[in-house]
């Protein structure tokens, strides 16, 4: 399969630094309900396997083309974790749903219902929200390789869920979820599952710039997801080298 992660328009990241920084919360959800108690998997419809002649390299920013990233961004993580797992010797079970929404409380999770400018991955129904606005915001203009980065970031946490990975500090999940995210995309690219524009590696260097914690956050916090540099180095580690650099042993 292959698809392009394709270059946009740069434009100041100052209007979403602050979106970007709430959202970053990214709640892995709730108590992890039994399985027989969890609702039925919906899932939406996405094409089978985006090829090159549905690749997208005019620079447009329409909501379609946002559906189609993440779409395509969906496919390409499962196949990979799939993949992962298989080697392992393990059976693989993708995440049941993905869910965009559009107003505070649209969405639960656990009870605990799903705030505005937010993508979550939440282990009670085992599916991955996001509020589509500030998404087709953050994709207009971060760019759309930072929608690949969003959806592998809350893919691993649904991973680490199945692999029941669970620290003592929320900052640890968050940065091996970044790792993780890092070796998915940079896996794909090497396999050729993926192909970067010149410059999408800097859309992702600047979009992890514009979602690290306060200066102000205690790294011990709840809540608390690493610094810029942080998630930064955390991701391209894991880009770099693999998910033998992403602790999962």
């Amino acid at each position: 399969m292959t698809t392009r992660v394709g270059r946009r328009p740069r434009s100041s990241l100052a209007g979403l630094v602050v979106a970007l920084v709430a959202a970053a919360g990214c709640v892995v959800g709730g108590v992890s309900e039994p399985e027989g108690q969890q609702p039925a998997p919906q899932r939406p419809d996405t094409p089978a396997s985006p090829g090159a002649a549905q690749t997208r390299a005019d620079g447009t920013t329409s909501v379609e083309e946002f559906q189609q990233d993440v779409a395509d961004a969906k496919t390409i993580a499962e196949r990979y974790w799939a993949a992962q797992f298989q080697a392992s010797g393990e059976r693989f079970r993708p995440i049941r749903r993905v869910i965009p929404y559009q107003r505070a409380g649209e969405v639960s999770c656990g009870g605990q219902a799903l705030p505005r400018n937010n993508a979550v991955y939440c282990s009670a129904g085992d599916f991955i929200a996001y509020d589509v606005n500030w998404s087709v915001g953050a994709f207009r203009q971060v760019g759309d390789a930072f929608v690949f980065y969003l959806l592998g970031h809350e893919y691993a946490h649904g991973i680490q869920a199945r692999l029941g990975i669970r620290y003592s500090y929320t900052i640890q999940q968050e940065l091996q979820a970044d790792c993780m995210a890092g070796a998915y995309l940079g896996d794909s690219v090497r396999s050729k599952a993926l192909r970067l524009d010149d410059g999408d590696l800097e859309e992702f260097r600047e979009g992890l710039l514009a979602v690290g914690d306060a200066p102000d956050q205690p790294w011990f916090a709840e809540g608390a997801h690493g610094t810029a540099e942080q998630r930064t180095e955390s991701f391209f580690r894991g880009y770099e080298r693999s998910l033998g650099a992403c602790d999962l042993t």
